[in-house]
């Protein structure tokens, strides 16, 4: 199937393993032409060319989402190249584990710089340019659960997310006032193997994901692939009347 067919895609924070880049692959695999982002130039530019060598249609354009004039650089680029923009998936994302004695205000600031003011600043450049592209369109923000219950040791962490969450809602409703067929959703996440996790524990990703499965009603860790289907779904127009929604990805866990 083809379910975003001819659709101009740009996920942000996709150049490593994980959420990112498989959202990228799935929305690709179903048609899209995708614009992938991320700070790290390298992974970026191999993950493209891994892309298309599976015959997808997918570039690479460096991005530091902290950055308001790379958004204006990469929603000109992507206009010029494709003409619309009908896709935003702000999936940049950082983690941070610490104490709130420990976290320092350079810490709170850092981590809500890319978790908060780069999806603001995503939404911001990049809705207009979907306004006026005039087909609608879906605006993706991948929050996490910890945007929806706390965590201890990660209060920067649940405020950038929880904050994320409620501008969504926010956003979905500024869009639905004017009519332009632009909805706005988030997806939340639970324990998933990735690129992050895997540097969270040190290496020790089966003993960490062993100690998350033992908590999780469905017994298994999430799979970046598992947030990718639902990203689909929201990005094609089979969700047309899901707006300002929290879709929990996390195997039963915040059901306890």
């Amino acid at each position: 199937m083809e379910r975003v067919k001819r659709k101009v895609g740009i996920v942000t924070g996709a150049a490593s393993e994980g959420i990112g880049q498989a959202i990228a692959r799935k929305l690709a695999e179903e048609g899209a032409r995708i614009v992938i982002t991320d700070i790290n130039l390298e992974s970026g530019e191999a993950t493209a060319e891994k892309l298309r060598a599976d015959g997808l249609n997918v570039i690479f354009m460096a991005q530091d989402v902290r950055q308001e004039e790379d958004w204006r650089r990469v929603v000109a680029e992507t206009l010029k190249i494709y003409g619309r923009i009908d896709i935003l998936v702000n999936n940049a994302g950082i983690v941070l584990l610490k104490s709130v004695e420990d976290t320092s205000l350079a810490d709170f600031r850092g981590i809500n710089a890319v978790n908060l003011d780069g999806p603001f600043l995503g939404m911001k450049h990049t809705i207009p340019a979907i306004r006026k592209s005039g087909h609608g369109g879906s605006v993706i923000n991948i929050s996490s659960i910890a945007g929806k219950v706390g965590m201890a040791m990660g209060s920067a962490y649940c405020a950038s997310k929880g904050g994320l969450r409620l501008m969504t809602k926010a956003m979905a409703l500024e869009c639905a006032q004017l009519q332009d067929g632009i909805r706005v959703n988030s997806i939340h996440p639970g324990f998933v193997v990735s690129d992050m996790t895997r540097n969270l524990s040190g290496g020790n990703i089966e003993e960490m994901s062993a100690a998350y499965v033992s908590s999780i009603p469905l017994a298994s860790a999430g799979q970046p692939e598992d947030i990718a289907n639902a990203a689909l779904y929201l990005a094609s127009d089979v969700s047309k009347f899901a707006t300002g929604s929290e879709f929990v990805v996390d195997g039963g866990l915040t059901a306890l």
